[in-house]
């Protein structure tokens, strides 16, 4: 399972190039190719790309990493459905992982709108999470969300650990997009996107991750972001924020306010 810093984070003496390692730089490599030759075979595919920059690693608040990250991904989606594939590179040795990969996401989604009601959409789908050169073991979420078509987009999450924890993280959210906001030509405009989630974990996610048999709201999260778009290309700059909430869980983290900046680069194609 996903532990907080002071476990998870503890390393193995492996070469980057492992077993694990290699596993997903493979899916990686494999997934493009498929989403290149479905392109060149004009079937109806969309595929993204994205290498982001990040000063920390951060999820759900709680501090994975306090220096700098490089995480890529690439997305095929078809008919609804979509396959991704994640992974978090540490650029630094803070955690004994000097320029290793120690984590690996694969997710397959359905998002679509409930029928006959096109302001309510839902997603289904499972996460599967690999960390390779550390002592974590694999795990497995799986989870349900609602969107809602209203002002600030406000959605709903339930995400469920289906191996050690058998717990349940629930996430609301909210967010603003403005396409525009400055334009050099009709193919280069700067865009903001603003956000804010909240999120609550039962007792039994708690005991797991932070050793609380208490079910709590957990994290707070604001991000601002400037999408850039160049052509076929965007350029990404983000500010985000997040605070761990309760007492308990503060004191189980490492760092429970952290402040981040990104830089993204992506292509959907």
């Amino acid at each position: 399972m996903r532990y907080c810093i002071p476990i998870k984070k503890s390393a193995m003496k492996e070469n980057i190039f492992n077993k694990h390692t290699g596993i997903g730089l493979l899916a990686l490599i494999v997934w493009g190719r498929l989403c290149a030759s479905a392109n060149a075979a004009e079937t109806k595919f969309n595929c993204a790309v994205t290498a982001d920059y990040f000063s920390k690693y951060i999820w759900r608040g709680q501090n994975l990493n306090d220096r700098s990250v490089f995480q890529p991904s690439l997305a095929v989606s078809t008919h609804g459905f979509t396959g991704t594939i994640w992974g978090n590179l540490d650029l630094t040795s803070k955690n004994d992982n000097p320029v290793e990969f120690t984590e690996f996401d694969y997710s397959l989604d359905y998002s679509a709108h409930i029928p006959d009601v096109n302001t309510v959409g839902f997603s289904i789908g499972a996460l599967y999470y690999d960390f390779p050169n550390t002592h974590s073991p694999p795990t497995m979420e799986v989870y349900a969300g609602l969107n809602f078509d209203l002002p600030l987009t406000p959605y709903i999450r339930l995400y469920r650990d289906v191996e050690d924890i058998n717990g349940n993280y629930v996430q609301f959210g909210i967010g603003h997009i403005i396409k525009k906001i400055a334009e050099v030509s009709k193919t280069c405009y700067c865009g903001l996107q603003l956000g804010s989630s909240i999120g609550y974990g039962s007792s039994r996610y708690n005991d797991g991750y932070f050793d609380s048999n208490h079910s709590n709201m957990n994290d707070w999260m604001l991000f601002v972001a400037f999408p850039v778009c160049v052509d076929l290309w965007t350029i990404k700059p983000s500010v985000n924020y997040s605070s761990m909430l309760s007492d308990s869980i503060r004191r189980a983290t490492d760092k429970s306010d952290n402040l981040r900046f990104g830089v993204g680069l992506s292509r959907n194609f």
